[in-house]
């Protein structure tokens, strides 16, 4: 196994570019229901360690990042009126 590789695959998202982080997010969100739905127990344990990684590097290079006002409660509160 390549040291880039993961046990379980894929490449440690430190490793990634800014623009294979933000590629291997939309495409792991963009798979997410079908795992769900369809992928055995195998494959969704994978994707939930997978997803949490990516994420996780994604929250690590951007802690300030902006919240949209409709995306935090107070906002959803007032969109509720």
């Amino acid at each position: 196994m390549a040291d880039t590789e993961r046990k379980h695959g894929g490449v440690d998202p430190a490793r990634l570019g800014e623009q294979d982080l933000l590629r291997e997010l939309e495409t792991i969100h963009r798979t997410r229901h079908d795992t769900l739905l369809h992928g055995s127990l195998d494959a969704l344990h994978a994707h939930n360690i997978r997803m949490a990684e990516l994420e996780g590097e994604y929250l690590r290079r951007h802690p300030d990042r902006p919240a949209a006002e409709g995306r935090t409660r107070e906002g959803a509160r007032a969109r509720g009126q």
